[in-house]
């Protein structure tokens, strides 16, 4: 079932008799010579981008799009990625407002048409068409992440939408951009209803089906048939001696002690299911396809499922916001573990043990081809650009069987291999102050000797090159998904449960639960050759804070740690009020733990947020974060924007 909205309202959003656009367009990358933009629709498309600049009507500039710049991608029978990577002979004139249209012939009419035609929903009242602004320097941004649909919390990305509708019309007050550090999608942590819209969207769009190797079942197809297929899926794990290991490392433990819960009972499996998962939490569309009807269920699953279908519901009411704002504002990305599968890559034995079976493996892979196509090539599409030839290689050789058309096994495996081995994900965006956007999954420093303790969140290799990238910086701008400075007991816990070989019970991943990792990024930070201003961006773990850092005994740079988590998620909120009080206690500046952490000559002091009881530091509160930028690249406002429509303001203690 689904909210009789989004089926009333299908013809408004596209249709399969006008072969509509199904999601997008998201606007990736907006520099003054160099336009992305990614959308997917109902047949390949030929279009042409129009752009605007100062108040005329009539676009300044037309760029018919060709094969050389815009690259389709067929997923289904009846699903199109659209890649369009458009580099600009005369540069955009920066801190302005430039509209742009992406024109579209349709079929039915043989009519051109814009997006206020075929995508209203993505147009501000007033506005005939969306809008964005280059900067010459990033003066304010958004940024969050986990975005789990089925939290019954309000979207925050709905409710940057709704801030930036009372600001589209001025160039100054629009974000330089927005990033989002991790979690876009749940494929580990399904709801029922999800999963079934999952399913009607792979019926009706004719996403290509695979086969499944050392699997109990053959094929996609036997999968959707299968009765573990909704709240089973830890069942489907073949009788071999991997499986235990794998249930724990992989589906393991539904309940997890005081950090989260993880349902791994409705995890993605294939890749058509991750790609319609990205085309459902984009955009209203696809949701008019949504429409098979409730699944065959025990009475515990019944109502499990029924509850879940509220928040589902909700979810996608606000979708129009969530489309409209990915059309306005550049937004970059950075996948974390929930992109692909909870503790991804969190040990050398979780590695050992879920790479070692074909069918682990390939859920894995599903998930990162799902990832390159549907984020990773929208950072950097020039880096990307022999992946996707893979990609399109794997889409486009396929075999007709059963009137079905299906991914080649062996060529899948093979990208799949080129995915797993692959580092590369992580980039650096040429702004003012740079940004470096750091991938914190796949450049692990491992344990060889105890292959259960949690990795290093980056090898020494890695953190060797984000070194040379901020050299000679005088600010810089760090994405990290998981934070660097984080909160002291909830690290310590986490520490004592990998001393005691149980890490995946608590998500046992931060930057100092290793420690040849925690002093390389430590020693960066206080060398005199990097930059004066550091500004950490962080996500993953469900709640706000900010801490200012500074070196102790010496001088040194200027280091914020920004912590804006949960764009559709929150932490318990009673057992974080606890640590939180827990925490000032026993970490308090007086306090003799404080020499047992690696961070013990670094300052660190933390900002407090308005409205909260005296000494609280954490927020706890779905939203998206703003940050504001001085001119020499240091926070000068620090917001967290809430889901509900407040802002929570983060303040030093001595300041005004």
């Amino acid at each position: 079932m689904q909210s009789d909205q989004y089926k009333n309202d299908a013809p408004a959003y596209g249709h399969p008799s006008t072969g509509g656009v199904l999601v997008g367009p998201l606007l990736r990358r907006a520099s003054a010579g160099h336009l992305v933009f990614w959308l997917v629709a109902m047949r390949p498309l030929d279009i042409e981008l129009w752009l605007f600049e100062g108040e005329t009507a009539q676009p300044s500039r037309r760029h018919a799009l060709s094969q050389a710049n815009c690259r389709v991608l067929p997923i289904g029978t009846r699903a199109f990625v659209h890649c369009l990577d458009v580099k600009l002979d005369q540069p955009l004139p920066e801190d302005e407002l430039i509209g742009y249209d992406l024109r579209i012939l349709n079929p039915s009419s043989n009519q051109e048409e814009g997006i206020a035609d075929w995508a209203p929903h993505l147009l501000y009242e007033g506005q005939t068409h969306p809008a964005f602004v280059v900067r010459s320097a990033v003066t304010h941004l958004l940024h969050g992440s986990c975005r789990r649909p089925h939290h019954p919390a309000k979207d925050g990305m709905a409710r940057a939408d709704r801030w930036l509708a009372q600001r589209w019309r001025s160039a100054e007050s629009r974000p330089s951009l927005m990033l989002l550090t991790g979690d876009q999608i749940y494929a580990d942590d399904v709801a029922g209803p999800m999963l079934r819209a999952i399913h009607g969207v792979i019926q009706h769009l004719g996403l290509f089906e695979e086969d499944l190797s050392e699997a109990c079942v053959g094929d996609s197809r036997e999968l959707l048939r299968d009765s573990n297929t909704y709240y089973g899926r830890e069942h489907m794990l073949p009788e071999t001696d991997y499986n235990e290991a794998l249930m724990e490392r992989f589906f393991g433990g539904v309940r997890k002690p005081i950090f989260s819960t993880a349902n791994a009972k409705n995890h993605t499996v294939t890749v058509a299911e991750v790609l319609a998962m990205y085309l459902l939490v984009w955009s209203p569309v696809p949701w008019a396809f949504a429409d098979l009807p409730e699944p065959e269920l025990d009475d515990e699953h019944r109502r499990i499922y029924r509850r879940e279908q509220r928040c589902i519901d909700r979810f996608a009411e606000q979708l129009p916001a969530v489309a409209r704002l990915l059309a306005q504002v550049p937004s970059y990305m950075i996948f974390d573990d929930h992109d692909v599968t909870d503790d991804w890559n969190l040990s050398a034995l979780w590695e050992e043990t879920v790479y070692g079976h074909p069918f682990s493996r390939r859920i894995v892979g599903n998930a990162l081809i799902a990832y390159l196509i549907c984020q990773g090539w929208g950072n950097e599409p020039e880096h990307m650009a022999e992946l996707m030839d893979k990609a399109a290689e794997l889409f486009q050789t396929r075999r007709r069987e059963d009137d079905i058309d299906k991914l080649d096994a062996e060529l899948q495996d093979a990208f799949i291999d080129q995915l797993v081995h692959y580092d590369r994900w992580g980039y650096v965006l040429d702004t003012q102050p740079r940004i470096i956007v750091l991938d914190t999954r796949t450049r692990r420093w491992r344990s060889e000797v105890r292959r259960r303790r949690p990795s290093g969140l980056m090898d020494w290799e890695a953190l060797t090159e984000l070194q040379q990238d901020i050299l000679h910086q005088s600010s810089a701008i760090i994405v990290s998904p998981t934070p660097v400075f984080g909160v002291k007991l909830i690290e310590g816990i986490q520490a004592v449960f990998s001393w005691v070989g149980k890490p995946l019970l608590v998500d046992a991943e931060n930057w100092m639960a290793h420690r040849g990792a925690a002093n390389v990024i430590l020693n960066i930070f206080g060398h005199a050759r990097t930059p004066q201003n550091f500004v950490l961006l962080s996500g993953d773990v469900h709640y706000s804070f900010v801490y200012d850092v500074s070196l102790r005994h010496k001088p040194g740079p200027k280091i914020w740690q920004i912590t804006s988590s949960g764009l559709k998620n929150e932490f318990p909120h009673k057992l974080l009020d606890l640590l939180d009080r827990l925490n000032r206690w026993l970490y308090a500046p007086w306090s003799p733990l404080n020499w047992f952490t690696k961070r013990r000559r670094m300052r660190v002091s933390p900002w407090y947020p308005e409205n909260r009881d005296a000494g609280e530091r954490l927020w706890n509160a779905a939203g998206m974060g703003y940050v504001q930028f001085n001119s020499e690249g240091r926070p000068v406002n620090i917001v967290q924007l809430n889901a509900t429509d407040t802002d929570t303001i983060f303040r030093r203690e001595d300041s005004d």
